[in-house]
């Protein structure tokens, strides 16, 4: 059965890194629009966004709208920026945005369940036995989340030295999925962060306030930087992941705007 996941983030058009390795060249299409803008007052869907004057339809031909003023002028400053082309790869709202109104508004439970399952085998339970520094910052990173985990959901997960898979307490993932937002806004927003950290508890506990995506993103990357820090710096690395936190922002603003 092919994972929701996949379908709804991970076959958004390719960052330009990947794009470039694999000599691909999009035919983007020319920008033929002069101005972007929110329409007047909540329509069917929410704030619409207009381009002179007139609605954009998402993939599924909806309209592309925002359930709150705030969260619709940011979709509008991404298409305000574009120039002479439009790029999809530089507008990770909109992208956000189309899978929220097009899927995850119609199967919020399979959602739901995707994100339960990276708790299963969540990042931060996996610990490094050696070398000490980089158990450490793990430590430092990882263990407040789930202390906090613990002590607001009730949810007492299980650490495993090494990466051989080990199963959690039932009891510890259903208060866990308790905390999953059901709003489909929220919700999308989580799911995205978890694919891009590989951690649901991260995801969790950015939309709970307990940790700002800055911090996430630091946690996300603790192994990667600190195998950069002792063996050099991988560009192409840095490079996507400089374009996947541009997705990591888009899914905060949505937190931070859907309440």
């Amino acid at each position: 059965m092919r994972d929701i996941f996949t379908e709804l983030f991970e076959n958004q058009p390719a960052d330009p890194m990947v794009s470039a390795r694999r000599g691909a060249r999009p035919e983007l299409r020319k920008r033929f629009y002069a101005r972007a803008h929110v329409g007047e007052g909540a329509g069917e869907g929410g704030y619409a966004v207009l381009l002179d004057g007139k609605p954009v339809k998402t993939p599924a031909r909806r309209a592309l709208a925002a359930p709150t003023p705030t969260l619709a002028e940011r979709l509008v400053a991404e298409w305000n920026a574009q120039q002479n082309v439009i790029e999809p790869g530089r507008m990770p709202l909109t992208r956000l945005a189309n899978a929220v109104i097009d899927a995850i508004a119609e199967r919020g439970p399979e959602v739901s369940d995707e994100v339960t399952k990276y708790l299963g085998s969540d990042l931060l339970f996996y610990r490094a036995p050696t070398p000490p520094g980089l158990v450490a910052l793990q430590a430092q990173h990882w263990d407040p989340v789930l202390a906090w985990a613990h002590d607001a959901l009730g949810a007492r997960f299980v650490l495993i030295e090494g990466v051989v898979f080990a199963e959690q307490p039932k009891e510890a993932l259903a208060a866990a999925h308790a905390a999953i937002p059901k709003e489909p806004w929220r919700l999308g927003a989580v799911a995205s962060i978890t694919t891009l950290t590989g951690s649901a508890l991260l995801a969790l506990a950015l939309s709970w306030d307990q940790i700002d995506a800055d911090a996430a993103w630091a946690a996300a990357h603790v192994d990667e930087d600190w195998q950069m820090q002792h063996w050099g710096r991988d560009e192409v690395a840095i490079a996507r992941r400089d374009f996947r936190f541009a997705e990591m922002q888009a899914a905060a603003t949505v937190l931070k705007h859907v309440r």
